[in-house]
Formats: C-alpha cells, sequence, structure tokens
C-alpha cells in the first residue's frame, strides 16, 4: 500500500521532471549554430560568418627568408585562409588580419648516456590583429599558441627526424588556424 508521503513524493518528482522540461523548451531557442544561416553580429550586412570571413584579407607573416620560420609562416597563411574561406574566393576586402609569428623548439627527452633528443616538442605563439579596412580601426586584438611533440628517431635516420618535425610544425600551424577561425567567429556573431 502507498502511503500519503509516498503520493506526495512521486508528485513533486514529477513536477521538478516538468519544470525541467518547461525550462528546457523556453531556453531551446536561444541557441543558434555559430556557423549556421543567421546575420553575423548586431546591423551587420552578412547574412552569416561564412559570407563575413570571406571579406577577410590576411596579411603575408613575416619571416626571414631560406628559414624553417618562412616556410611555417607560408603554411600557417594558408592554413587560415582555407579556414576562412574553404579554398573558396574570397569577397570584396572589409577586414585585413595581421599575424605575428614566433617559432620555438624544445628538448623534451634527451637520452643520460648519448646526450640525443630522443622527443622534442614544436611551439608556434602568435599575435593577431583584425582590422576594419575603412575605418583603420582593430577590432580583434588578440594571440594564441600551439605546442606539438615529434619523436626524434636514430641517429642514422636523419630524413625521418626531419620529416617529423615538419609533420609537428605542420600539426601546430593547423591548430593556429582553426583557433583563429574560432575568435574571429565568434567576433563576427557576437560582435566582441
Amino acid at each position: 500500500m502507498w502511503s500519503r508521503s509516498a503520493h506526495a513524493a512521486v508528485g513533486r518528482r514529477l513536477l521538478r521532471w516538468v519544470a525541467v522540461a518547461a525550462a528546457a523548451a523556453l531556453t531551446a531557442g536561444c541557441f543558434q549554430p555559430l556557423y549556421g544561416e543567421h546575420a553575423a553580429g548586431p546591423g551587420a550586412v552578412a547574412p552569416n560568418v561564412r559570407d563575413a570571413f570571406a571579406t577577410v584579407e590576411v596579411d603575408q607573416i613575416a619571416a626571414p627568408n631560406g628559414t624553417p620560420e618562412a616556410r611555417i609562416a607560408v603554411e600557417l597563411r594558408n592554413n587560415v585562409i582555407f579556414e576562412l574561406t574553404g579554398g573558396g574566393g574570397s569577397g570584396t576586402t572589409s577586414y585585413r588580419l595581421g599575424i605575428k609569428m614566433r617559432l620555438s623548439k624544445t628538448a623534451m627527452i634527451i637520452d643520460i648516456q648519448t646526450g640525443r633528443t630522443e622527443a622534442e616538442i614544436v611551439g608556434i605563439d602568435v599575435v593577431y590583429t583584425l582590422t576594419e579596412v575603412g575605418t583603420k580601426k582593430v577590432v580583434v586584438n588578440s594571440q594564441t599558441f600551439a605546442r606539438v611533440s615529434s619523436d626524434v628517431p636514430g641517429l642514422q635516420q636523419r630524413f625521418a627526424h626531419q620529416r617529423a618535425q615538419r609533420d609537428a610544425e605542420d600539426r601546430a600551424a593547423k591548430v593556429i588556424a582553426e583557433q583563429i577561425r574560432s575568435r574571429l567567429a565568434s567576433y563576427f556573431v557576437a560582435g566582441t
């Protein structure tokens, strides 16, 4: 037999579930997909974030010619352009993205008997600014970084070591490009 308090407990539990479902239904309309088809920012003319990305021109990244930094700068710029346009052409330039990059390599594991590096970390630190072309006003000023590890094979495998370093640098550049894209998307959606 059920007591009066058992009926009351079931009723309270049911009431809580109804309240949670009602709150979820009321807030369901508040969420919008970041890359969906909606206006980009308050009063913006671009119909969505993808179109806003197409108006961004990515400047060349300064690096000394003939150095590993120059190759990484080109890789990073290409990744950012691809993240913003998806390989499609860009539209009328409304924004200019300036990027400054710094590369670092750190030995993570060293064999104490031979003194040879067995694993290392490639790091890229980036400071970037998004500037409106018409007003020359900086609308986004931010920084990001990426750290990627790579193994260093034996002494006889120099090509494998160079390839592992290059792959780590490319992965770090891709991570940086994705982070820049996410930050710019939040600016185009929220205006901050």
